[in-house]
């Protein structure tokens, strides 16, 4: 990912989540470039592009909040500023466990 996306500016940092039972690449990365008109210059020439096979859906990063519902968002290689997935999950606005300094019971698991 650093020389697909040096092409277009200095590149900061590159990353690819890999999966953490496989070992495998998840599919997804994360780019960060030095400024703000190389970021989007690689947004605009590779999003959409074929890159060995498979074609690169290049965004700029989103905020947790603003990701796909549950606990696994979605997004593509990467490509921007922070840049690349999306997410959420957690319990947003529901009902808080009451256990403010209190330590937490254990659960029974449910099969």
């Amino acid at each position: 990912m650093r020389q697909l996306f040096g092409q277009y500016g200095s590149v900061e940092r590159a990353s690819i989540l890999m999966d953490r039972e496989t070992g495998r690449s998840r599919g997804f990365g994360f780019v960060e470039m030095s400024n703000d008109s190389e970021a989007d210059a690689a947004i605009a020439a590779l999003n959409g592009a074929n890159h060995l096979g498979r074609t690169l859906n290049v965004n700029e990063a989103r905020p947790k909040g603003e990701g796909g519902g549950g606990p696994r968002g979605g997004g593509g290689y990467g490509g921007g500023r922070p840049s690349g997935g999306g997410g959420g999950g957690g319990r947003r606005g529901g009902q808080q466990d009451d256990y403010r300094g209190q330590a937490r019971q254990p659960r029974e698991p449910r099969w």
